[in-house]
Formats: C-alpha cells, structure tokens, sequence
C-alpha cells in the first residue's frame, strides 16, 4: 500500500481531517461574508467534519468492535444519514451534495468489501484489491473536500444524473400538445 507507506497511516488520516476542517472553515466563511446563505453547504461541511473527525484512527475507543473498516463503514452510513436529516430540514441542497452522499455510499462498498476480505476471510496476503481500495476511497475523500470548497459539479455528475433521468424517463420529458 505505496499511500499509507509513503504518508504513514495516522498522517493521511490527519490530513483528510484538516481538509474537511478546512472546509467547514471556509464555508463559514463565506456564510458569513454572506456570498451562500441558506444552503445546506455549511451544514454538509460541518456534518463532514465531524464525521471524519469522530472516526478518525484516534478515536477507535468508540468503536462497538475492534474491526477497523466496519466501523468506517458505520460511520459512513451515519453520516448518510445526516447528511439526508439535514437535507430534510432545510429543504435546499448545493451541488457538493451529490458528491458527498456518492462518495461516501462507494466509500462503503468498499470498507464492508475490505472488512469481508480481512475479517471474514481472514485473508491476509496482498492482492490487487488492496491498492484499488487505498486509492479509491483516498481520491474519493480528496473530491469531497474539493467538492465541498469550490460547490461546483467538477466532475460532471449532475449532467449525468440528469441525462439518466431523462433516458430512463422520457415522458416526463415530452411535450403534450
């Protein structure tokens, strides 16, 4: 896992940390200067900072079971869950919502996928999927800090959500005479 060799475990974890603190940071401060007022962008990045922070390595003594990427998993799922409580509520979202609720979701795949392999399995040889997961759910965690600072569909998620809706539901498209 040439990641977590080259920053060491606790240090990509820490800075996926101060990435979504940084982005909570910025979003109060642009709530504040008043350029994105009632979105649920300050809410997203606050839910995020915590979520990350709670679950971070230092923290494993909350954890119901010493199973490392279960309880990512469970983190993962609450903090899906929040994100959709806080949707709920305040009845707007940003273009960074998408990201976040997407991310996370394959980020989940992944740890119960990680979490089958290693404590199920106990497999415990490397293999390919290793790194396929290091890097995924590490560029998944670095898009949703993006995604949460600039609030733009960077990657073109919301033109192809909207193109499949439209592919899987032409009739709410056509026009009646």
């Amino acid at each position: 896992m040439f990641l977590q060799e080259l920053f060491g475990l606790f240090s990509l974890s820490a800075f996926f940390m101060w990435g979504f603190l940084m982005a909570f940071f910025f979003n109060v401060f642009i709530y504040a200067i008043g350029l994105k007022k009632g979105t649920t962008l300050l809410l997203s990045s606050f839910v995020m900072m915590c979520s990350y922070t709670l679950s971070d390595y230092f923290f494993t003594w909350l954890s119901l079971k010493n199973s490392l990427y279960l309880n990512f998993a469970l983190y993962d799922v609450a903090t899906i869950t929040a994100l959709i409580i806080v949707y709920k509520l305040v009845k707007k979202t940003t273009p960074s919502f998408l990201y976040l609720v997407l991310g996370l979701s394959i980020n989940t795949i992944f740890f119960l996928l990680m979490h089958v392999d290693n404590e199920i399995y106990k497999n415990r040889e490397y293999w390919w999927f290793w790194e396929v997961y290091m890097y995924t759910v590490n560029l998944i965690d670095i898009t949703m800090i993006v995604a949460l600072i600039v609030d733009r569909d960077i990657l073109g998620l919301h033109k192809l959500k909207n193109a499949t809706c439209t592919l899987l539901n032409p009739s709410a498209n056509s026009k009646m005479p």
